[in-house]
This record gives C-alpha cells, sequence and structure tokens, in this order.
C-alpha cells in the first residue's frame, strides 16, 4: 500500500469481479472493477438510504483542515430567476447555507452567472478564506444579488477555472445552479468550455424548477466528473446545496486516474462508470507510457465506486491463459523517485477452456451493470421517442427500462419510470404511456436515469 504524508488521506483498494474463461475463438473479455477509499476520516458520498443530510455525514470543522480545497459557488442570476420572486431568493438562501458548510480555510468565490459572468465574492479575481469574518462578508454580497439578463454558463465555468487556478490548491470544486436554457451563447461555445475545464477542476450542476435543458445540465457535470439532479421546487435548494457542500469537503484526494495497461495485440472496447452512476470514459485516455493509458475520475473521500473494463484479446486455444489488463490507480499524492506512483493493482484475465458450463457462466457483478447501463440508454431512447411522437417505439423502450429496473432491485428508477408509464407486468416490461405526465417528473426521470444500484451481495 502506498505511504501518504497526510494521515487523513484515504487508503484505496482495488478488486476485480470477472468470469476469465473463453470458449474456443472467444475474444472478448469483461470484468466490474471495485476501486474503494476508506480512512479519509469523510465521507464524500450520499448519506445512508433515508438518512436526512446533515452534520453526522459532513466534515467536522477542524481548523486548517480545508486548506487544500477551494470551491467556487455559480449562482444563475438571470432575469428568469424572479419567475416567481421565490426563486431567487431561495438560491440566495441555498448559496448562504452551503457557506456555511465550508470548512475552516477552505478557499471559496462566489460567482453570479448571466449573460456574463461576475466574482461578486471576494471580487478582483481573489479566492477568499473561510472562516467567520468572510462567511459574513459573502452573505452581504448574497443579499445584493439580483435577477437580470440572460445566460451564458460557458462564461460562468470560464470564470470560476480562473478563480480556482489563482491559488496553488489540490482539491479544485464548483457547484453551478441554472434555471434555463443557456439561450446566450451558442452550443460550441460552451463545449468549448468543458473541453477547456475539463481536468481542472469538477463540478456539480442542478436545474431548478423545469424550464432548463436536462441535456446541458447533465452534460456539463459528466464533463467535469461531478454530479448533476434536478430541484423541481426551489425550497429544496438549501438541503440540496447543503449536501452537496458537505460532499465536497468529504474530497481528500484530487486528480485520481485510473490505469489501463494491456498487452500486445489487445484491444480496448470501452472503459466506463457504473457505480453510482453511468459515466462513459473511453473517450477520454490520455496515453501514459506504452499500451498504457490514464483514465479520470476526479476527486475522492471516503467512497467506493465500481467500473465496467471490456477489452478484446488475440484468440487462442485451449488450455491457453493471458493477462488481458491491468489497472492501477495514479495518485498525486503518492510520490517516489519518478513522480507520481501507482497504488494497489487489479488484474484481469482470460483463460480458453472447452468447459461449455464455464465458458457460458456470466459473472453477477458483470452481468448487473451491464443491465444498469442498458437501463439507463432505454430510458434515454424511451424519453427521445415519446417527444418525437413515437408512440411505439416509447411504449417499448420505456417497458424493456421498466423490466431492467424491476429485475435489478433499482427500486428508484422504478419509482421515477412509474410517473410517466402506467405499469402493467413489470416482469415482463408490458406497460402503457400515460397521457398526461407532469413536467417535473419526466425530467427528473432523464436527470436521474444514470443513477444506478451496487450489485446485491
Amino acid at each position: 500500500m502506498a505511504n501518504f504524508s497526510k494521515s487523513n488521506v484515504p487508503r484505496f483498494s482495488v478488486e476485480v469481479y470477472q468470469n476469465p474463461f473463453l470458449p474456443e475463438g472467444g475474444r472478448e473479455v469483461d470484468a466490474i472493477v471495485t476501486v474503494t477509499s476508506t480512512g479519509g476520516g469523510t465521507t464524500g458520498g450520499l448519506p445512508p438510504a433515508g438518512a436526512a443530510p446533515g452534520p453526522a455525514y459532513g466534515p467536522a470543522r477542524d481548523p486548517g483542515q480545508g486548506a487544500d480545497t477551494a470551491v467556487v459557488l455559480m449562482v444563475d442570476c438571470s432575469g428568469s430567476m424572479d419567475y416567481p420572486p421565490t426563486k431567487m431568493r431561495n438560491a440566495r438562501d441555498a448559496t448562504a447555507a452551503a457557506l456555511d458548510t465550508l470548512r475552516e480555510g477552505t478557499r471559496f468565490a462566489v460567482v453570479a452567472g448571466t449573460h456574463v459572468a461576475k466574482d461578486v465574492y471576494p471580487g478582483e479575481g481573489r479566492l477568499a478564506v473561510a472562516d467567520e469574518r468572510t462567511r459574513a462578508e459573502a452573505k452581504q454580497a448574497l443579499r445584493r444579488l439580483s435577477a437580470g439578463g440572460g445566460t451564458a454558463i460557458g462564461s460562468w465555468l470560464r470564470l470560476a477555472d480562473r478563480l480556482l487556478n489563482s491559488a496553488d490548491i489540490a482539491i479544485r470544486h464548483g457547484i453551478l445552479l441554472t434555471d434555463g436554457r443557456n439561450e446566450h451563447e451558442s452550443p460550441e461555445d460552451l463545449r468549448a468550455a468543458l473541453e477547456s475545464c475539463a481536468g481542472r477542476f469538477t463540478c456539480d450542476a442542478r436545474g431548478v424548477g423545469t424550464d432548463w435543458e436536462v441535456k446541458e445540465v447533465t452534460g456539463i457535470a459528466a464533463a467535469l466528473l461531478g454530479t448533476s439532479d434536478i430541484v423541481a421546487d426551489p425550497a429544496g435548494l438549501t438541503a440540496d446545496f447543503t449536501h452537496l457542500m458537505e460532499s465536497a469537503m468529504g474530497k481528500e484526494v484530487a486528480d485520481v486516474a485510473l490505469r489501463l495497461w494491456t498487452p500486445v495485440g489487445v484491444e480496448i472496447r470501452f472503459l466506463k462508470q457504473v457505480a453510482p452512476t453511468v459515466v462513459d470514459l473511453t473517450g477520454r485516455r490520455t496515453e501514459a507510457g506504452p499500451r498504457a493509458g490514464d483514465y479520470p475520475t476526479g476527486s475522492w473521500g471516503d467512497e467506493s465506486r465500481d467500473y465496467h473494463v471490456g477489452v478484446r484479446v488475440p484468440e487462442a486455444g485451449i488450455g491457453q491463459e493471458m493477462l488481458a489488463a491491468r489497472l492501477s490507480l495514479i495518485l498525486p499524492g503518492a510520490t517516489g523517485a519518478g513522480g507520481p506512483q501507482p497504488s494497489p493493482q487489479g488484474l484481469v484475465r482470460a483463460v480458453w477452456t472447452d468447459d461449455m458450463a464455464a465458458s457460458t457462466s456470466i459473472n453477477p457483478q458483470v452481468a448487473h451493470y451491464t443491465g444498469q447501463a442498458e437501463l439507463a440508454h432505454v430510458i434515454q431512447q424511451g424519453l427521445d421517442a415519446r417527444t418525437s411522437g413515437d408512440i411505439d417505439g416509447a411504449t417499448a423502450k420505456l417497458g424493456r427500462a421498466v423490466q431492467l429496473a424491476s429485475a435489478s432491485g433499482n427500486e428508484e428508477t422504478a419509482k421515477l419510470l412509474s410517473k410517466v408509464v402506467d405499469v402493467v407486468d413489470a416482469a415482463t416490461g408490458t406497460v402503457r404511456l400515460k397521457a398526461k405526465v407532469a413536467e417535473a417528473d419526466e425530467m427528473t426521470l432523464e436527470t436521474r436515469s444514470t443513477k444506478t444500484v451496487r450489485v446485491k451481495k
């Protein structure tokens, strides 16, 4: 196990779940890799089911504990935030609650976002250091925020990037709130901003109300390795922002990469995060030496995530065996003579056999997450078909989603689906589209479609 200079840095472990056996001529190998970090002293994940977010699941406020962390809060102040007027007030209150959750010593800034971005506190392109005085000053600045203007989210992100990288800080995080579509810059401008910011900070994105674009908000979070969600009722913003900040304060290691090495002749089909959400990382590989590539995973606290690795190996004869892939974590804090050192490894194997039972067996973890990835995909397809008026296509896809959610025990997604379709038989995926669906229910299903459940032990 790698040694770290800070006692509160998590310890990482890697476990591989797979069926290594292939039939004669078999080439495709799948494995689920579980990465777990423990011992950081705070939790960076969600509280247990049914528990309200609160201090029990957030950080202790130890002096100096936030010195390696910086957070920028981006608050939508466009004109639509005044309809209804309570929305802007809820946004100010939620941001103030998030400021109260900052650890002592954390660097922070507040950005007001319209068709331009303005750092309203502390201003002048600087970061403040969280203490009693700066929190009070920031809340005073929040009270002066008013709604007016357009929406250009790329400019908000670029300003957040400049602020977060204005100091030598290890963990850089953004929290972004919007209530509308990104109408005052082109999709290309937003895409360029995301490409510029990717790898420089992580960002959680929230849509409040129902007048924003789901694909924009989820796309921001996916590009910047954060979470996305809907807060349909603005009154729920304070609880959500408090939990987001608690989670951000729980991160102890930034810029962790998953390194995948493959032997000569092995092709990489994909590498996806599959829990707690589905995120395709395949296209984010950066080369790291001969036949090795690094995939970004963002910041970590005490938490566990699952990844699905798919490779294609060369054909081999019965009885032969090979190492199909090797996975390791690259931790910036674990340094040696050659720079960052990899932490524990996981090995993916391929063994050719004429035992039909062995070669046709599907590993339970692989089967489960293959289903969860399909679930996310068919929900999106079903909602797109429904929007375009393809009733038969929407019914078929959302019926398949109901079937997958039921079989995997994904009760939360099943509950969201039941607000869009009437379920006749969950086991067979027999459903009828509801004639009238609340916009908030449809947007919630789309926004949360990539959230998965862990495989049952």
